[in-house]
């Protein structure tokens, strides 16, 4: 999957979960780590994936290549290098596809 495909998959998910209310409590946050790096926090909260188990993923191939994702509190949370946005990514649409 290219990562415009991806970006698609992501919107249509989002899009999928707003009803008039979720939206307005919930979302999806992308952002910036200083290290550097990147942040998600995807709130499964009155989603079909708040209950669903994941273990966490952890991989530190360098310093400005490694991801970091886990379950906490219903949220999707994510962490990963300067370049690792698009994995990030995949690694929420494998699971919450699986």
């Amino acid at each position: 999957m290219t990562g415009n495909d991806l970006l698609i998959w992501l919107q249509n998910w989002y899009a999928s979960q707003c009803n008039g209310e979720w939206e307005h409590s919930y979302g999806i946050h992308i952002g910036t780590l200083d290290n550097p790096g990147w942040t998600i926090d995807i709130n499964l909260r009155e989603t079909e994936l708040e209950n669903k188990f994941m273990n966490e993923i952890e991989i530190e191939r360098s310093d400005d290549d490694w991801i970091d994702c886990f379950i906490r509190d219903k949220h999707f949370k994510g962490n990963g290098g300067p370049h690792n946005l698009i994995e990030l990514l995949t690694i929420f649409k494998d699971w919450a596809t699986h």
